[in-house]
Formats: structure tokens, C-alpha cells, sequence
């Protein structure tokens, strides 16, 4: 048991990893099913151990593991959680087993391929989300993109090959500004200090001039932006989503570009504070634009699958005004933190069972556009029902988790810049309006195509992946405290210090 408490982060994050080489040694498709069941539940439950202990009153780094690896050069393999990675942690290894299970019957070429690159992705998630070292989450920040690749490039609809290249195109150039930053970061430090170091437990500290701070955000900055991705960097993932297949799309929209939200809050604002005051306003107007864009090209869209594409740049332009409200005294507002770590884990449950619900039509159809629906709530009640929460989740009605998101995100954005926040408050109109359209055109009106007649309701296989989703939005609308307590401490630790920030390690 001491081990396994020494080591619970490293298990956790390698664990599905290991499940996905040991898929190819399985002898049939059900096997391989089976084995990344088992393996991402296993992780789950590690996940799980990991939430239970977590002492939620420390902003401190916490379950901290470091191996050296290159001690000449200070590189080390450093993994912990904070408040900030936890929830992210737990949104991650709760939806893949929910992933998994939505391909227990489908018929996936090469599927011990397929399920093998989610096993290997989830890795790459969670080790993005527990390094503590720049080179490691670098290695990880990249190694995303490979079963991403491979996931759209193989398994996407038939503009899959232009999608999958504009992804990694994009993503790609962003990445090496960021790891041109991370180095110039790195000597800098060690011309300080004497000491090479990448971790940021160290570099967290390293004095910079105002200047150097400017384009070192720049650059971390632009790496993050395409990965959420902010408006104007946002065209590569309507095709991308379009393109995959839905497992793909949920665990894209669900977990990958939260990387790019949580590099904000984790590398960019705390790394370069300096640079934050300059950088803020432009990335409010970027989020602002973001929101309203998003919610006007998605209210347009024939298609479902694209429209919840166009809606995620919406939501997510929320999460990224949320991440840089400054106060008149300098600091963050921890209210507006909150909200925008508690909108990436709304977004990623409500969104990712949006896009589990269009992949349920397209299924029983192999058609996504509106007008090929209308009436489903006659012929599919139990899919309208649930069609229905998530849509509510998406829009922020009060008693789901988008409420509690979006409110306090307002509410600290009013209290740094009103004018920001009456805008803003467009994109929850402009999003009832567009989510709203899209329930009306899918689930309303007369059941005029003759095909629509003869669908069959959710079998239970799509209850086992789709009601878990739909509880937890309203679980998260009705106890969100129980949410935020975990992060409460390490929120309002960056809020407060930022300009001087500071990881410190639990030594328990």
C-alpha cells in the first residue's frame, strides 16, 4: 500500500497506457473491449484515491512524485495535484470509461488500433495535467497529438485527411513557441542561479525583465490559445469535430482543449505576471469576440455536429475572460477562476454527451442535418429527455452546472470591467437561443420524414454511458460545492499571489 501511495500519480497516468500496448496481445475485438474497460475503470478508481485523499484545505502540491532523469541538465520527472489539476484530473479519467462504452457494439475497423490510441491518449492527458516540469509536459503536451492523429486521420468522415492535417498544423506551431519560450525560461533561470532546473516549482521564482516576460507569454500564450481555441485561432476545430468519429469528438471537446484553459492558469499567468496587466485586456476582447462569433456561427449551422462544434468557441471564450479578470488591486478575481474552472468541467460533461447524442442519430440516420429531423420526441422520448438536460446544461439554466460556471464568471468579470460582463451576458442569450434551435428542429414540430417513425428509443448500452452525464450536470448545478471545495484553496492562492506565486509541496 506504501507504494502504491507513493506512486498513485505515475499509476494513474501510465496505466492506460500500458492497457493500450497489451490491447494488441488480446486475441478478439471483445477482448480488446473488454481490457480498456477494465483498464480505464481501473484508473478511474485510481483517480478516485487520489480525490478521497486529497487534502482540500492546502493550496500545496500534493501526492508529489520526482525521478531524476537528466540531473546534469535538471531535467526530473515531476508529477502532483493541485485544486486547479484535480477536477480536471477526475473529468479525465471519468468520461473514457463512458467513451468506451460507447463502442461496445460498434463496428470500428482495425478497433484494437482505435481503442489502443485512446488508452494512449488519455496518458498523454493526464500527464499534461500532473507534470510539474516543463520538458515533461511538453513531451506529454505533444504526445496528444499522435493518437489524435491517428483517431481523426483513420476513423474521421471523408475530409478526415485535410481535417487531421489543419489540427496538427496548427497545434504544432503553436507548441514550438512555446518550447522556444520554455528554453530562453530555462537559460535564464540558470544565469541567475547557477542552477539548471525545469521545473516549474523552481522557475515559478525566476526574475525576469518586463520585456522578456511580454514575449515569453506571447508565446505560451499563442500555444494555449490555439489549443482552446480562442477566436481568430478557432478554424481548425469545427472541421476537426465534423471529421471524427464521435469518441473522438467527445474526448476533443470533453478534456483536449481544456490543456489550453489550464496552461492559462498553470504555466502562462503565474510563469510571466508581469505580462498578465498588458495581455489581459487583449485576451478579454479575444474571449469576448469568442463568444459572440461562436454563438452567431453556431445558431446558423444545418448541421448538429457542427453547430456543437461552433458552440464550444462559445463557451470556452467564457473560461478564457474567467482566467484573466484583474481587480483594481492588481489581483485576480478568485470568483471568476472559480467559474472558469467550474465551466471546463461543465463544458466537458454537457458538450461531451451533446456530441454522444448526435452520434446516437447519425447512428440510426448517417445524417446530422436538422432538416432530416423534427418530432423525435414522439418516436425517441428517453433521448429527448436526456437531449433536453444537456441542452440545459449547455445554456446555463439554474440547477445544472453551466449556471454556477457562467454566474460566478460574470460576477468577477463585473467587478474588474462591467462592459465586458454585459457582453458576455449576450453569449448566454445567444446560446439559449441557438441550443434551444436545435432541440426545437431535432425533437419538435411533426414527425414529417418517414424514417424518423421507425427509430428506436436509447438501447441500454446508451443509458449506461449517457445517464451518468446527465446526473452529474444536475449534481453539479445542485452541490456544486462539493466541487469547488477541492479547488477553493489553490484558487484563491493564485488569485492573491500570482505576481509572486509560489508551488509548495505537501510533505505528507
Amino acid at each position: 500500500m506504501e507504494f502504491f501511495n507513493s506512486h498513485v500519480l505515475s499509476i494513474m497516468t501510465f496505466l492506460p497506457l500500458l492497457v493500450g500496448a497489451g490491447i494488441f496481445l488480446v486475441p478478439s475485438d471483445q477482448f480488446a473491449r473488454l481490457a480498456a474497460l477494465a483498464g480505464s475503470i481501473l484508473t478511474f478508481f485510481v483517480s478516485l484515491h487520489v480525490w478521497h485523499y486529497f487534502d482540500a484545505a492546502s493550496a500545496k502540491v500534493q501526492f508529489v512524485e520526482s525521478y531524476i532523469w537528466m540531473p546534469e541538465f535538471g531535467i526530473r520527472a515531476i508529477f502532483g495535484v493541485d485544486g486547479i489539476s484535480l477536477l480536471l484530473v477526475m473529468l479525465t479519467t471519468a468520461l473514457l470509461p463512458l467513451v468506451i462504452l460507447s463502442l461496445w457494439h460498434s463496428h470500428v475497423k482495425n478497433l484494437r488500433f482505435f481503442l489502443g490510441a485512446i488508452m494512449a491518449l488519455q496518458t498523454g492527458m493526464l500527464g499534461a495535467l500532473v507534470a510539474l516540469d516543463l520538458v515533461f509536459f511538453y513531451v506529454f503536451w505533444e504526445a496528444m497529438l499522435i493518437p489524435m492523429y491517428f483517431i481523426i486521420g483513420i476513423w474521421g468522415g471523408a475530409r478526415r485527411i485535410y481535417a487531421t492535417t489543419k489540427f496538427i498544423l496548427y497545434t504544432v506551431v503553436g507548441s514550438l513557441l512555446m518550447l522556444a519560450a520554455a528554453i530562453v525560461l530555462y537559460i535564464s533561470y540558470h544565469r541567475q542561479t547557477g542552477i539548471y532546473s525545469t521545473s516549474i516549482l523552481d522557475l515559478y521564482s525566476a526574475s525576469l525583465d518586463p520585456r522578456t516576460q511580454l514575449w515569453l507569454f506571447g508565446c505560451f500564450a499563442l500555444a494555449f490559445a490555439i489549443k482552446v481555441p480562442m477566436w481568430p485561432f478557432h478554424t481548425w476545430l469545427p472541421d476537426a469535430h465534423v471529421e471524427a468519429p464521435t469518441a473522438g469528438s467527445v474526448i476533443l471537446a470533453g478534456v483536449l482543449l481544456k490543456m489550453g484553459t489550464y496552461g492559462f492558469l498553470r504555466f502562462a499567468i503565474p510563469l510571466f505576471p508581469q505580462a498578465v496587466p498588458t495581455f489581459a485586456p487583449i485576451l478579454v476582447f479575444l474571449g469576448l469576440v469568442g463568444i459572440i462569433y461562436g454563438a452567431l456561427t453556431a445558431w446558423v449551422q444545418k448541421d448538429a455536429k457542427k453547430l456543437v462544434a461552433y458552440s464550444s468557441v462559445s463557451h470556452l471564450g467564457f473560461v478564457v475572460i474567467g482566467s484573466v479578470a484583474l481587480l483594481a488591486d492588481g489581483s485576480l478575481s478568485s470568483e471568476a477562476l472559480t467559474g472558469a474552472l467550474y465551466q471546463m468541467i461543465n463544458h466537458g460533461v454537457s458538450t461531451g454527451a451533446l456530441f454522444f447524442l448526435v452520434g446516437v442519430i447519425y447512428e440510426r440516420r448517417h445524417t446530422r442535418m436538422l432538416a432530416d429531423f423534427g418530432g423525435l420526441a414522439s418516436a425517441m422520448p428517453w433521448y429527448s429527455v436526456i437531449l433536453i438536460v444537456a441542452t440545459l446544461g449547455s445554456v446555463g439554466l439554474p440547477g445544472t452546472g453551466g449556471f454556477v460556471g457562467e454566474f460566478l464568471i460574470l460576477l468577477g468579470t463585473f467587478q474588474s470591467s462591467p462592459g465586458a460582463a454585459l457582453l458576455a451576458g449576450t453569449g448566454v442569450l445567444l446560446g439559449a437561443i441557438y441550443m434551444l434551435t436545435l432541440c426545437r428542429k431535432i425533437l419538435f414540430g411533426p414527425l414529417t420524414h418517414e424514417e424518423n417513425k421507425k427509430l428506436k428509443d436509447l438501447t441500454p448500452l446508451e443509458f449506461a454511458y449517457l445517464v451518468p452525464l446527465a446526473v452529474l450536470i444536475i449534481v453539479m448545478g445542485v452541490f456544486p460545492e462539493f466541487f469547488i471545495g477541492k479547488s477553493k484553496a489553490s484558487i484563491e492562492h493564485l488569485a492573491k499571489n500570482y505576481r509572486s506565486y509560489s508551488l509548495a509541496i505537501d510533505s505528507h
